[in-house]
């Protein structure tokens, strides 16, 4: 599996309550009491839960349903139900600004042996590289991620015979004030993008989590820093099929989740519409 953590975190969340039945007890009914009934402790105070948020159950669920469509292909069982999931959330408008991303990195250089996350917020705000795939990203050709080649400024998402999945990794230019960190913390000695005491970083949540506490910001996720990459690319007028190879996105998604951040990206009917008005003004 490209990501099995993400898989193991499912099943843990999926097996109290899917444990005790059967697959024929899979319908419409079980996975909306699913939904309802779902709850986590993460970040609530000692004896209190909370409920998860849609998209997690979607994963959760998602999860569900590619272990029953295994099941079926292999012929452990004689057919897969479909799972219903709950409906996927209006794409994420929260993007940091200027003043905003400065503050983020400033509190996590100064929070308490984090200086790694500052690295990787940096890193994610220059390349947008998702945080999966930014965590394991190095400074040489590695099995384990992608790498930064330095020499030819050039960033590779993907490792060597790394599972190609359906989150894109094409390579990609490194930024150039992002090439001049990598280049300054390679020479001091780090081998992995985001490293603490020599070794790669496999979870910033709740460092992370700190820093955005620290600095006092509302619905920051490790994920807005790349939707903030993407906005800023496209709000300093950059075309959007670049922005889409760029930051390995599709040019739908860039169209759908961002383009609407962009002030120029309708400039072109615009123009259009103002030269028929002056057209239509002739003939009055």
């Amino acid at each position: 599996m490209a990501a099995p953590e993400r898989i193991g975190y499912a099943i843990e969340a999926l097996l109290p309550f899917w444990g005790p039945l059967k697959v024929a007890h899979i319908k419409g009914e079980t996975c909306r009491r699913y939904a309802k009934t779902r709850r986590t402790t993460f970040g609530c105070p000692d004896g209190e839960s909370r409920p998860v948020a849609p998209d997690t159950v979607r994963r959760e669920l998602g999860t569900l349903q590619a272990a029953l469509n295994y099941c079926h292909h292999e012929g452990h069982i004689l057919s897969a139900p479909a799972v219903t999931m709950p409906p996927k959330s209006a794409p994420r408008e929260r993007y940091l600004t200027r003043s905003e991303a400065a503050k983020l990195i400033w509190h996590a250089y100064r929070g308490h042996k984090a200086s790694h996350i500052a690295r990787f917020i940096l890193i994610g705000l220059y390349s947008g590289t998702r945080k999966d795939a930014l965590l394991r990203m190095g400074f040489a050709p590695n099995t384990v991620g992608g790498w930064f080649d330095l020499e030819n400024g050039i960033m590779y998402r993907m490792g060597e015979g790394e599972r190609t999945t359906n989150k894109r990794r094409s390579p990609a230019p490194i930024p150039r004030k992002l090439l001049a960190h990598l280049k300054r913390w390679h020479k001091s000695g780090a081998v992995w993008a985001v490293e603490y005491q020599g070794a790669r970083v496999g979870d910033i949540k709740r460092g992370f989590a700190k820093a955005v506490a620290s600095a006092e910001l509302k619905g920051v996720t490790p994920h807005t820093l790349k939707h903030t990459a993407i906005t800023w690319a496209l709000q300093g007028g950059a075309d959007k099929w670049h922005v889409a190879g760029f930051f390995s996105t599709s040019i739908e998604t860039i169209e759908r989740v961002y383009g609407h951040h962009a002030p120029d990206h309708m400039e072109s009917a615009r123009a259009a519409l103002d030269g028929m008005s002056r057209a239509a003004n002739r003939y009055k």
